[in-house]
């Protein structure tokens, strides 16, 4: 696999980990009962954007080994997958 495909593709996964990663773990003003004035009581309490970017990487970083392995090692790709829908000719 060239390095640029590479690098998109673990792009793709650490974008989508992203926002699967961002809800886990947050606290709203709401439920911590300090809601500044002029914020929606949904916003987040504390800025952890930090920790939000280091677990995506690390998440990111294994589902990308994962893919890697079963890509590169094992030989499967998209061709493997079964179709389920008819072919249009």
């Amino acid at each position: 696999m060239p390095i640029a495909t590479a690098l998109a593709v673990y792009f793709i996964f650490w974008w989508l980990t992203l926002f699967t990663m961002l809800p886990i773990g947050l606290r709203t003003q709401a439920e911590e009962n300090d809601v500044t004035l002029g914020t929606t009581p949904s916003a987040p309490h504390k800025h952890r954007m930090g920790r939000v970017f280091l677990w995506t990487t690390l998440v990111s970083a294994v589902i990308f080994a994962i893919f890697y392995v079963v890509n590169q090692r094992l030989g499967y790709g998209v061709n493997d997958l079964p179709v389920f829908f008819p072919q249009l000719d």
